[in-house]
């Protein structure tokens, strides 16, 4: 009996000892096992390459840093000074009053057909400029008017009336109405030679002077001086009764000067 006892407590003691030793056992396994892992955490990626089976990639040798070269200051061009504003060009161009212009008559004008408010028509001699020396109204510009008086002169002695008006001047197929006065025209006097009453003044003084002389002398001789002297005092009547014309040749002159300004558009 003692000895089951005995032999009952030596089997317990070792079976105490055989368990001690499994859970050591067991620990340290459970210690390696986490120490692994933290390993496996931890470890570098070259070190999971490793374990991978898969070479490490070789390292790269570090390129040399570009030179970098001394930065050669810009110099920026010199702004340039501003262009001076352009004046603005005038639309029209003006001619003050007071200038005169040259114009040339374009068909012959005179007492003997025309009558008042009969037109005429001129041309401009000469260009026509401003203050500014700028031509405003260039040679052979048109002009146009009205004739105001035509009355030719009763007499050599007497002086017959041509007046003018000037209405409008077209420059550039633009017609402007001008203001201006005749200041001078080419006229001459023009004799209408010798008319039909012309002739009956004559005759008349030679048949009276006829009469006369016959009278006076008493014979045919006389008759004849008297006639002649009749006719020549009858001719003197006509010349002096006769109706002497003004006339303005064909391309006259006639000077008009502006009593207005006058404006026009300037050439494009």
């Amino acid at each position: 009996m003692i000895t089951l006892r005995k032999d009952g407590a030596r089997l317990a003691a070792a079976l105490a000892a055989a368990a001690l030793f499994g859970c050591a056992r067991g620990e340290q396994a459970s210690q390696r096992a986490d120490s692994t892992a933290r390993n496996l955490t931890l470890a570098p990626a070259e070190t999971t390459a490793a374990m991978r089976d898969v070479p490490a990639p070789e390292p790269q040798p570090a390129r040399p840093a570009p030179e970098r070269k001394a930065s050669v200051p810009v110099r920026k061009p010199a702004a340039k000074p501003a262009a001076p504003a352009t004046p603005t060009t005038p639309s029209t161009l003006t001619l003050a009053a007071g200038t005169k212009l040259s114009l040339s008559v374009t068909d012959t004008i005179s007492t003997r057909s025309a009558k008042p408010g009969d037109g005429f028509t001129a041309t401009v001699s000469e260009d026509v400029r401003d203050a500014s020396g700028r031509v405003v109204i260039p040679a052979g510009a048109s002009v146009s008017g009205t004739i105001v008086a035509a009355e030719p002169a009763p007499n050599p002695r007497s002086a017959g009336r041509l007046e003018l008006d000037v209405r409008t001047v077209t420059v550039r197929g633009t017609g402007y109405p001008v203001e201006a006065t005749v200041e001078s025209k080419d006229s001459v006097m023009q004799g209408r030679g010798v008319t039909g009453g012309d002739a009956a003044k004559v005759g008349g003084g030679a048949a009276a002077g006829a009469i006369v002389g016959k009278i006076i002398g008493g014979n045919r001789k006389g008759a004849v001086i008297g006639g002649l002297a009749g006719a020549a005092a009858g001719a003197a009547a006509a010349r002096a009764s006769r109706d002497i014309d003004v006339v303005l040749p064909k391309g006259a002159g006639i000077t008009i000067r502006l009593t207005r300004p006058l404006a026009v558009r300037r050439a494009t």
